[in-house]
C-alpha cells in the first residue's frame, strides 16, 4: 500500500491517461455533487416549512366562539356564544394530561399615553403562559404571572414596537402607561420574531386586571393551549375534537353548528405538512440514490474498460513474474485514487454551490440549504466502496487470465 514505486506508476499511469481518468473521475464527482446539491435544496424546503410554523408554538390549539347558525336544545338561531373564565378551567382541568400550556385571552384596543406620546393598542388580558405559546423572548424584565393575577395589578408586558413608539429614552421598566386613563406600570419588554411588528404592538396584562377594568366581567375572547408534545397529529386532532364536542355540549350548541364554537387545530396543519415533508423527503432521497447509482455504474462501466485496455500490459506482468495478486491491488488502488480525488472535488463543488446559494432562494421556500457532514461521508464511502469493487471484479477476472492469452489482446 506503501510502497514508492506503486504510487509513482500509478500517478504515471495517470497522466498518461488524462481522458479516461477525467471520464471516469467526472462521473464520480458529478453523482456527488448532485446528491449533496439535491439534498441540500430538499432541506431547505423543510427549512421554509418549518419557519412557517414559528409565528406560535407548532402545537397550539386556539378556541373561539361566534353566533350559532342553528337552533337547538330550545335556543334559536344567531345567539351570541360567551366564553368565560369557568370554560376555560373546566377545559384545563379535564385535560390535564394533554394541556402543556394554556391561557385564558381577552383582547381590546385602547388608546395608551406616555408623557406626551400616544397611539392606540391592541391590550391582551392573559396569563404567563401567553409567553410560551405565543414563542415570545423577553427582552428585559419579566413577563406576567399568577401572583399579577391573583391580585389584580395593573402591571403590563410591552412589545418591542411599543417601547419604541411611545418610550423612546432610557429602559422602560419601571415607567408608568395610562390605558384609557388607568395608570399601568411596564415591568417586561418582549420580542416576537415570528410574529412581526404586529405582535410587538401588543401589550400584555394580567386578564383579572383587564376584566376588572371591563366593569368586573368575567367573559374572554378565546382559550389558547398547547398540548401534550407526546401526542402523535392523529392524537392531537382527535383531543381537538373532544374539547369541540365538551364545550358544545356544555355551552348548548349543535354539534353541527360550525360556526358558534370553532377549533384551529395546528395538528392539522402539521399532519398534512409532515406528510408532504415525508414525500418531498422521499422524491429527493430517490432522485440521489439514483444519480448515485449512476455514479456507481458509470465507473464501473469505466473499470471495465480500463482493465480490458490493460489486458496486454497485465500478460507483460505476468510473463515477467508479477503475481495476481499485486495487479490486481495496483488496479484497485489506481481506482481508490481516483475516486477518493474526484469525491473530494464533487464534495467540494457541492458545498461551495449550497454556501453561495444560501438563501438566495428563499422567495421560492428555499431557506439555508445544506447538507450534514454525516450524510455526506456516507455517499462518497459508498462511492469510495463502489470505486474499489469496480476496480477489483474486473482485475481479479483479468490477473487469471494466462500470459499468452493476454498478450495476443489486440
Amino acid at each position: 500500500m506503501f510502497d514508492l514505486d506503486r504510487w509513482q506508476e500509478i500517478f504515471a499511469s495517470i497522466r498518461s491517461n488524462i481522458l479516461r481518468t477525467v471520464l471516469s473521475g467526472f462521473t464520480v464527482a458529478l453523482g456527488l455533487y448532485i446528491f449533496i446539491v439535491l439534498f441540500g435544496i430538499g432541506t431547505g424546503l423543510q427549512n421554509a416549512f418549518t419557519e412557517g410554523f414559528a409565528r406560535d408554538a407548532t402545537n397550539l390549539i386556539g378556541i373561539y366562539t361566534g353566533k350559532t347558525t342553528i337552533a337547538y336544545d330550545g335556543l334559536q338561531t344567531d345567539r351570541s356564544v360567551i366564553l368565560k373564565n369557568q370554560d376555560f378551567e373546566d377545559v384545563v382541568n379535564n385535560n390535564k394530561e394533554n394541556v402543556e400550556f394554556s391561557a385564558p385571552t381577552y383582547r381590546v384596543g385602547m388608546t395608551v399615553k406616555y408623557g406626551n406620546e400616544s397611539g392606540t393598542y391592541q391590550i391582551v388580558g392573559t396569563s404567563g403562559d401567553e409567553k410560551m405559546i405565543e414563542n415570545r423572548q423577553l427582552v428585559s424584565g419579566r413577563y406576567v404571572n399568577a401572583g399579577d393575577i391573583n391580585r389584580r395589578l395593573p402591571v403590563a408586558v410591552i412589545g418591542r414596537m411599543v417601547q419604541r413608539d411611545l418610550i423612546k429614552n432610557g429602559s422602560p421598566i419601571g415607567k408608568e402607561l395610562a390605558l384609557n386613563g388607568t395608570i399601568f406600570k411596564v415591568i417586561g419588554v418582549f420580542s416576537d420574531e415570528g410574529g412581526g411588528d404586529w405582535e410587538e404592538r401588543m401589550i400584555s396584562v394580567p386578564i383579572s386586571t383587564l376584566q376588572q377594568l371591563k366593569k368586573g366581567s368575567d367573559t374572554i375572547n378565546s382559550i389558547q393551549l398547547t398540548y401534550n408534545q407526546d401526542l402523535s397529529p392523529e392524537q392531537a386532532i382527535a383531543f381537538g375534537d373532544k374539547l369541540e364536542k365538551e364545550l358544545k355540549a356544555k355551552l348548548k350548541v349543535s354539534p353541527d353548528d360550525e360556526n358558534a364554537v370553532r377549533i384551529r387545530n395546528n395538528a392539522e396543519n402539521t399532519k398534512d405538512t409532515f406528510a408532504f415533508l415525508a414525500i418531498l423527503t422521499l422524491i429527493v432521497g430517490f432522485i440521489g440514490i439514483g444519480t448515485l447509482l449512476a455514479g456507481i455504474i458509470g465507473i464501473s462501466n469505466i473499470m471495465v474498460y480500463i482493465v480490458k485496455e490493460r489486458t496486454r500490459e497485465i500478460g507483460v506482468r505476468k510473463a515477467i513474474g508479477a503475481k495476481p495478486r499485486s495487479i490486481v491491488a495496483l488496479i484497485i488502488q489506481e481506482s481508490v485514487v481516483i475516486t477518493v480525488i474526484s469525491g473530494i472535488v464533487g464534495v467540494g463543488l457541492a458545498v461551495l454551490t449550497l454556501f453561495l446559494i444560501g438563501d438566495s432562494l428563499e422567495k421560492y421556500f428555499i431557506k439555508d440549504p445544506s447538507v450534514g457532514w454525516g450524510m455526506i461521508f456516507v455517499a462518497f464511502f459508498l462511492l469510495v466502496l463502489a470505486g474499489l469493487i469496480a476496480g477489483f471484479v474486473p482485475a481479479y477476472r483479468a490477473s487469471r487470465i494466462k500470459p499468452i492469452e493476454a498478450l495476443r489482446t489486440e
